[in-house]
């Protein structure tokens, strides 16, 4: 095959409409699958099957590609390093990729450039010492596994030292966060190429049901103009001070007293700007291709006053395919993106997005299809 302009790193959905992207730009991608049937690999032609901590994997896929990105945060930064010195560019590259990968090393790091974030903790190895650190911190309190949470995985709320003893004695590496008191939870996205350009997208409102993403609105309604702004600066200096190359997904809390907070951080695309694929003159996936590969960046602009995605989560409808003649002909104006995933009960399988000019209408629309696509 030709030699691919990018190698991409993990097999999901965030990888499989990468490629979507990159049709039209006519950049080639090579993939690292984790199977041969998994999300991306159905349509990457050039795909291998291996292992993301595995560095003969990683050089194999990388092979005779000048770029590296990833649809997931979790290659060990030592083997990006090895990429590097043998004249591969992963983009982001590992000194930023750590903020995505250490809940520990991100919230202190935020703590240094003065981006507002919830009080918090580093918590001894040791489940006594934790315990006493603990009733200093004070109760309630989130306890975080500091590598390799996702979707509501790795995160406790304990209230008592009860509660908490049992978390502990899991062994995990943890980090405590304050409870906060918060309105609801936010989204700031920013694409950013070497050169420095960024382009920001509008702040969107994310709903979470069982720690996963089931909804977002763009642009958050009734958001304030300044706390928008400032949402939207705290991405741009996180982008520009981690020297982040791609996109980058900055979640929010918006406090009951009107502040924003940075809870998470992604440095690839995010499930909370699916929207842009159908709402915005650029797709964060197209974008985040423009941006590794140092191209200009497309604009963020929104092509409708609203947009709604409604993730579809694995449920009684087991034939995803043949459903979607009755989503469409019930809402022909839904645009339906399956993953290729078999279902299985609360897991991703695809998404539904509606844009329009009444957000109520709008909202029923993409809940309905979504609701075919799950319950039938």
């Amino acid at each position: 095959m030709p030699a691919p302009h990018l190698a991409v790193i993990g097999g999901g959905q965030l990888a499989r409409m990468m490629q979507q992207a990159a049709i039209g730009l006519g950049v080639r991608i090579r993939l690292l699958a984790e199977g041969p049937d998994v999300s991306a690999a159905q349509v990457v032609v050039d795909h291998q099957v291996g292992d993301h901590t595995d560095l003969a994997d990683l050089r194999s896929v990388a092979g005779d590609a000048p770029v590296v990105t990833f649809d997931h945060e979790h290659v060990p930064p030592e083997h990006l390093r090895t990429l590097q010195s043998e004249g591969h560019v992963p983009r982001p590259g590992p000194d930023a990729l750590l903020y995505a990968q250490d809940k520990g090393e991100m919230r202190i790091r935020l703590s240094v450039l003065g981006v507002p974030c919830p009080l918090f903790d580093l918590l001894s190895s040791d489940p006594e010492v934790a315990l006493e650190e603990l009733e200093d911190f004070g109760y309630p309190a989130v306890l975080k596994t500091t590598r390799g949470g996702y979707d509501g995985k790795g995160v406790w709320v304990v209230r008592d030292a009860a509660q908490a003893r049992e978390v502990l004695g899991a062994g995990h590496e943890l980090i405590a966060e304050e409870l906060v008191d918060f309105r609801r939870e936010l989204c700031a996205q920013v694409a950013r190429r070497p050169s420095g350009e960024m382009v920001v997208y509008p702040v969107v409102e994310s709903f979470q049901q069982d720690g996963v993403c089931k909804e977002v609105i763009a642009p958050a309604p009734d958001l304030a103009p300044a706390l928008a702004a400032e949402a939207q600066r705290i991405a741009e200096t996180v982008a520009q001070q981690l020297d982040v190359t791609g996109m980058l997904a900055v979640e929010l809390f918006e406090t009951a007293d009107g502040r924003v907070l940075v809870n998470e951080l992604a440095m690839r695309p995010h499930n909370t700007g699916h929207w842009s694929i159908d709402g915005a003159a650029t797709s964060q996936f197209e974008n985040h291709l423009r941006a590794v590969l140092d191209l200009s960046l497309g604009p963020s602009t929104p092509r409708a006053p609203w947009a709604v995605m409604v993730n579809v989560l694995g449920g009684a409808v087991d034939d995803l395919h043949g459903q979607v003649a009755t989503v469409l002909e019930a809402e022909p104006d839904v645009h339906v993106h399956l993953y290729g995933k078999a279902v299985k009960p609360g897991r991703k399988v695809g998404h539904v997005t509606v844009v329009g000019d009444d957000l109520d209408e709008v909202l029923a629309r993409a809940r309905r299809a979504a609701d075919l696509l799950q319950d039938g």
